[in-house]
């Protein structure tokens, strides 16, 4: 989830402008936004191999990208938002995912019709997370995926229990995470960590410990960006990420939890 405080415009996209930038969602195409960009993207591209030749729910789809890029592999792609300005954009800048504007706890889907449900940088937005997770098994054929990504409360909103992004209602840890999950009805598979590679780990020493500091410091500041940072945010790609399981990293030092559940 993006810490900018700015509301300066996204890229225009190939059928308009981009929606703004403004804290709540991330946006492609932006230096100043590619550090929280690529942390989110390398989800997708790392786990859309188990969406290929199913149907396909994104939960909350935010700029629409990432649905766009389950698209290359899905049978059939559709993304539910309650946001008007973030359905109208999906609708016009990517054609190939079917959208529907409704609520997260209240699915706008027939009962077992999808085979994974996506939800990524999403759950700690929600309100009544259990209620959110009970849909999503009852849209899940047997046997079907739900697939989550979420800030690991424990290293993103440290030492407190009110989240640091004004957007966030509940933050897990994974633990939390796990619990949800199982309470749910839902079988876990799996719950891995993103964490910084080595030349992001890299980048962390040359701006005093943390990258995502230096960038939270340049944004709250309001100022120009010195240009040596910008390039180096703007050179980011999804290869500086490793997303890792419990058995090779500690999971609560990770930036972001990633849970794989299966619907019995």
């Amino acid at each position: 989830m993006s810490t900018s405080t700015s509301d300066t415009s996204g890229l225009p996209g190939p059928s308009g402008p981009s929606l703004p930038l403004t804290g709540e969602r991330t946006i492609p195409g932006l230096d100043i936004e590619n550090y929280w960009f690529r942390r989110h993207e390398v989800v997708y591209r790392r786990l859309a191999q188990r969406c290929t030749d199913r149907d396909v729910l994104e939960a909350g789809f935010g700029e629409g990208y990432g649905a766009d890029l389950l698209a290359d592999v899905a049978s059939h792609v559709v993304g539910v938002d309650y946001d008007e300005s973030a359905v109208a954009h999906v609708r016009a800048r990517y054609p190939r995912v079917e959208v529907i504007q409704g609520n997260l706890a209240e699915l706008p889907l027939p009962d077992a019709s999808v085979d994974v449900v996506v939800n990524f940088q999403v759950i700690e937005h929600l309100w009544d997370q259990p209620q959110f997770v009970a849909e999503c098994r009852r849209v899940l054929r047997p046997g079907g995926l739900l697939m989550m990504s979420t800030p690991n409360r424990i290293t993103f909103t440290p030492d407190s229990d009110t989240p640091i992004n004004p957007f966030h209602t509940r933050e897990l840890n994974a633990a939390e995470l796990t619990e949800l999950l199982s309470d749910g009805g839902f079988t876990i598979e799996s719950v891995s960590g993103v964490f910084h590679g080595a030349r992001l780990q890299g980048l962390d020493a040359r701006y005093g410990g943390s990258i995502i500091e230096a960038q939270i410091a340049r944004a709250l500041a309001d100022a120009p960006w010195p240009a040596d940072l910008l390039a180096d945010i703007a050179g980011i790609t999804t290869d500086d990420f490793d997303i890792s399981d419990a058995d090779s990293a500690d999971i609560d030092s990770s930036l972001d939890l990633v849970a794989i559940a299966v619907r019995p």
